[in-house]
């Protein structure tokens, strides 16, 4: 099990998920690849003090780039999509 810390790496912050969050009331994090949702939940709602009602997970490929002649790749990494209770919300970054 992990601990609570290492399950959240980062929240995400892009358009689209500025859009689910108005829409649907969901929110994006990074998360620790070998975390599950239950480890997920829990993690969320302890440190934001909401109520989780959905976890939807996806393991996201790292793209293959290039620098000149030089080929490299980026990291795998697994995004979390969490569905809150109505009324719920976490201020992440609102006015930035």
């Amino acid at each position: 099990m992990l601990h609570k810390r290492s399950v959240l790496r980062k929240p995400l912050l892009t358009e689209k998920v500025a859009q689910i969050q108005d829409l649907r009331n969901q929110y994006a994090f990074v998360v620790d690849s070998s975390a599950n949702k239950i480890e997920i939940k829990r993690a969320v709602e302890q440190k934001y003090s909401v109520t989780v009602l959905d976890v939807n997970t996806m393991n996201v490929r790292g793209k293959v780039k290039r620098l000149g002649r030089f080929t490299g790749k980026r990291a795998d990494w697994k995004k979390a999509v969490v569905t809150l209770k109505a009324g719920d919300s976490i201020e992440l970054a609102q006015n930035v």
